[in-house]
């Protein structure tokens, strides 16, 4: 590991507290330091109470802050004199130890301090830093990791066997170091849990802690033959067929039923990851616990092994040992967490990572891509021992940990939470709308346009732009198992696609503008039913939205190509409604007019459309009852509505959108 230190970035902060921050962000951008919140730094100063006072304080990480991103704003004042009073109490419970340190800060609007501000407080130098780096807490994963650590590191190390964070864990570390000489440290690893780094300046202690890493990842770098990065991009076991991509939105099905909610589901079929379902001894290791006791609230303290093509079984023999675990470990006053796994070893696949919504599965998925190269190692050197099962479900549901994940959720799920969407026609217009609007609500969504910006357009945890001609039916069904994989299932379709000829009388039409609308506007959503229908059957409330027209119900002259083309979208609509009822699965179709925020309504269409009705261009567009026009965006959140529980008891409807119309009424 090196160090990404610029002297030049670190003079241009204008006081400790943004070269706290600075500092903080180098070692977040390192994930094999800390991911996702975990780890916490801090700085000693002196600063001015609200009377106007100068006192001595701790700014300490606050809750809710992650260090890759974390700003002067995310750390929280405490004062110093409070700090070491606790520390010096015998016993403090985890709610008086957050009482105590909110009512000991200088800032009552800043973020809850960090439960380890007790432990910095007691560190007797400005600059503290507390990472949970993969190669350290590796090696203290092993039978003999003490032995291990203090052969690597010699007395300028403090080894802490585990002790729970927190307070607990700074009284231990108080009792160690009565008679320590400081001065002579440079750091301490916590046994299962991390390392700390000091100093009296902010880049001894980053470095500090690059220097105590990097020794540990050269001490491991022969415990196991990486798999190495060029192959872990191939595609190695990636899924040749439907059927395996049918068995992993089976299991995304049954891991949402046992949580009570959908999830999305990330598959990584990656070699290192295949290599590691290949082999049931690591497998076997995995399930002992996890890298560190943190991870836990995120990962549960074992993965879900799906051996043979039963998800539904795997699931089940999962939730009953967590109940058996619940009821052998837990104590009074605890409620029982859900029994859904976070994440399963797939039996010569990989892993799939599980979450309410594509951010939280991306975060198990990335905890999980750390966890299975430390199992390795650790078992090359003597076996993987992580913490103990008691000091897991201890960590698991310590109240603090469970406040943190209460208010993470406080705000409720969005409506279509994990939920996974497909739009066509995705790159501009309605279908543009419809997915952003669905990606609001929550529902990780693939695009698909023929347009190869969309890929541009959509992309995040939550998003995922695919290039696709949907005349193209080989092109459909590596899209629709591009979304699949990527989000493990499907539950909402919305056939979007489509083109608008230039006006033309019938005697006037030429095949090729006849067959192009057919080949677009009906055939082309032909093929997206029946390739994401198999799915849809296997989805959390499926639903598919037609976005047909208004012209199905009132058609206008010199139309007849697009017209007749939607009219007969509308009616697969209406067989697909019939047919997919018992899967549970509901089609209702959407007549949008007056809709002129859309690719399809360039100046010269628009102008000869108002030509054909004898009207100019403005009095065209507000032709409706409303007199009204008709943003794509009113369209994209009916279109929400209707694949959401709103219409939960509706299929084989059409709902016109077009301002009213005497025809249609």
């Amino acid at each position: 590991m090196q160090s990404r230190w610029r002297e030049a970035e670190a003079a241009r902060c204008a006081d400790d507290l943004e070269l706290r921050a600075y500092a903080s962000r180098l070692l977040g951008a390192e994930p094999s330091l800390v991911l996702h919140g975990g780890g916490n730094t801090s700085v000693k100063s002196r600063a001015r109470d609200a009377l106007g006072r100068e006192t001595e304080v701790l700014h300490v990480k606050g809750s809710g802050w992650d260090l890759a991103t974390i700003e002067p704003a995310g750390f929280a004042p405490v004062r110093m004199d409070a700090l070491l009073a606790m520390a010096d109490m015998e016993r403090l419970s985890d709610a008086a130890m957050v009482r105590a340190q909110r009512s000991a800060m200088l800032d009552p609007d800043a973020p809850n301090p960090s439960v380890e501000a007790i432990l910095h407080a007691l560190i007797p130098f400005a600059w503290v830093d507390h990472t949970h780096a993969d190669a350290v807490v590796t090696l203290s994963n092993t039978p003999d990791g003490e032995r291990r650590l203090r052969e690597l590191y010699g007395e300028a190390v403090l080894i802490v066997p585990y002790v729970m964070p927190g307070f607990d864990l700074a009284r231990k570390v108080r009792e160690m170091t009565r008679d320590a000489d400081w001065s002579r440290l440079g750091g301490m690893v916590l046994m299962h849990h991390g390392v700390f780094t000091f100093a009296d300046s902010a880049r001894e202690s980053y470095e500090r802690m690059i220097r105590l890493v990097d020794m540990a990842e050269q001490a491991l770098a022969g415990a196991a033959a990486p798999v190495g990065d060029a192959a872990r991009s191939s595609r190695a076991g990636q899924p040749t067929g439907g059927e395996d991509l049918r068995l992993l939105a089976r299991m995304r099905r049954a891991v949402g039923k046992e949580r009570g909610a959908p999830v999305v589901a990330r598959l990584d079929d990656g070699a290192e990851a295949v290599a590691f379902a290949r082999d049931a001894t690591l497998c076997a290791a995995a399930r002992r616990g996890t890298l560190t006791p943190d991870h836990v609230i995120r990962v549960k303290h074992a993965p879900m092994l799906l051996e043979d093509d039963d998800p539904e079984a795997a699931v089940a023999d999962f939730a009953r040992a967590c109940h058996e675990r619940f009821a052998r470990l837990g104590g009074p006053g605890l409620t029982e967490l859900d029994a859904a796994p976070r994440w399963a070893l797939w039996l010569g696949r990989g892993a799939v990572a599980f979450g309410r919504s594509a951010r939280e599965a991306g975060i198990v998925a990335d905890i999980v891509a750390h966890t299975l190269p430390a199992v390795r190692a650790a078992e090359a050197l003597g076996g993987w021992r992580p913490v103990g099962e008691r000091e897991l479900f201890e960590v698991e549901y310590w109240e603090l940990e469970q406040a943190k994940l209460a208010r993470e959720g406080s705000g409720g799920a969005a409506e279509h939470a994990g939920k996974v969407a497909l739009v066509t026609g995705a790159a501009s217009g309605i279908g543009r709308a419809c997915a952003e609007e669905l990606r609001a609500q929550g529902a990780a969504v693939a695009a698909l346009d023929v347009n190869p910006d969309v890929a541009d357009i959509f992309r995040g945890a939550d998003a995922l732009g695919l290039p696709c001609d949907i005349t193209d039916g080989a092109a459909v069904a590596a899209a629709v198992e591009a979304c699949v994989r990527h989000f493990g299932g499907l539950d909402i379709v919305v056939a979007n696609a489509g083109v608008f000829p230039a006006s033309r009388a019938i005697e006037e039409m030429d095949d090729a503008t006849w067959a192009k609308s057919l080949e677009v506007n009906l055939t082309g959503h032909q093929r997206l039913f029946r390739e994401t229908i198999p799915y849809l059957k296997l989805g959390f409330d499926p639903a598919v939205v037609i976005i047909a027209s208004r012209n199905v119900l009132a058609p206008g002259p010199g139309a007849a190509a697009y017209s007749c083309a939607k009219a007969a979208l509308t009616q697969l609509g209406r067989v697909a409604a019939l047919e997919l009822a018992p899967a549970g699965v509901r089609v209702n179709m959407l007549h949008p007019d007056c809709v002129y925020d859309t690719g399809i309504w360039t100046d010269e269409v628009l102008a000869a459309r108002a030509a054909s009705y004898g009207l100019p261009v403005e009095a065209y567009k507000r032709r409706n009852l409303l007199g009204v026009e008709v943003s794509s965006r009113q369209v994209a959140r009916l279109v929400s509505a209707m694949a959401g529980p709103l219409f939960s008891c509706t299929t084989g409807a059409q709902l016109p959108v077009d301002g009213g119309n005497e025809r249609v009424v």
